[in-house]
């Protein structure tokens, strides 16, 4: 036989004989670990030991420390104002001392009405200068002088006499009592101002009183000693009662 004949036949022999080994391992193996669990076991133990490897933790990394911030750089200054001008005090006087003001004293009244003596309400009203009916009461006048007036002023025109002038529904409160205005007549003879130096209950009873003298009254204005007309104040007082048939309408007007 050839060499190139004999090289089949041993390989396969080698190959026989390695399986026939493998087992026998096999066998071997299955009857230690039956018997002797703990020798198989040990055994496995160092198989693995030899490939067990450490893994240390990774060292914690160090901390960083953080930079400082850069410096901001200064902002640049205005330049510096003019030095102001240098103040001087002003110069101070003592305060003048006050003047005493006299109080302003009610003008003089030249006379004044009577109220009704009997009070009787039945009629209604009255005035003393007119016939039944609603009436406001007498007026008298009276005079003031005043910016060295020797002639006084003398009412000339106009009154007040009737009780339309006044509101109806306060007419209970102005029963029995007065009003007394101060009247600024002018060189032409009108009532320039009008100021109330004696209010009654009713509160619009004065403002009536000076609105219809205004517009009524006329006077021939006060006289300085070269026989100038000149400003003057006038005393006027205006009463309200009730009217009495059995008293005379002259009663209710008459002056004292």
């Amino acid at each position: 036989m050839s060499k190139a004949d004999l090289k089949p036949e041993r390989k396969t022999r080698l190959g026989v004989v390695a399986i026939v080994a493998l087992l026998h391992l096999v066998v071997i193996a299955a009857l230690v670990r039956a018997f002797t669990p703990q020798f198989a076991a040990s055994v496995l133990d160092g198989v693995t030991q030899a490939f067990t490897v450490t893994v240390k933790p990774a060292p914690a990394p160090e901390p960083t420390e953080t930079p400082p911030p850069e410096p901001v750089p200064p902002e640049e200054e205005g330049a510096a104002a003019p030095p102001g001008k240098k103040a001087r005090p002003r110069e101070t006087a003592a305060p003048k001392a006050p003047i005493a003001i006299k109080p302003t004293q009610a003008p003089p009244v030249a006379g004044k009405g009577d109220e009704n003596a009997s009070g009787a309400r039945d009629e209604g009203e009255g005035t003393g200068a007119s016939g039944e009916g609603h009436g406001t009461g007498s007026g008298n006048g009276g005079s003031g002088q005043g910016g060295g007036a020797v002639t006084p002023p003398v009412k000339i025109r106009g009154d007040i006499n009737s009780a339309k002038d006044y509101p109806r529904g306060s007419r209970d409160l102005r029963i029995g009592s007065e009003v007394i205005v101060a009247l600024t007549v002018g060189t032409d003879g009108r009532v320039k101002g009008c100021r109330v130096v004696k209010q009654s209950p009713d509160p619009s009873a004065g403002q009536i009183t000076c609105r219809l003298a205004a517009e009524r009254f006329r006077f021939r204005p006060a006289q300085d000693a070269s026989g100038r007309p000149v400003e003057s104040v006038y005393g006027w007082r205006q009463r309200w009662f009730y009217r009495d048939s059995g008293v005379t309408p002259r009663e209710f007007g008459r002056a004292s």
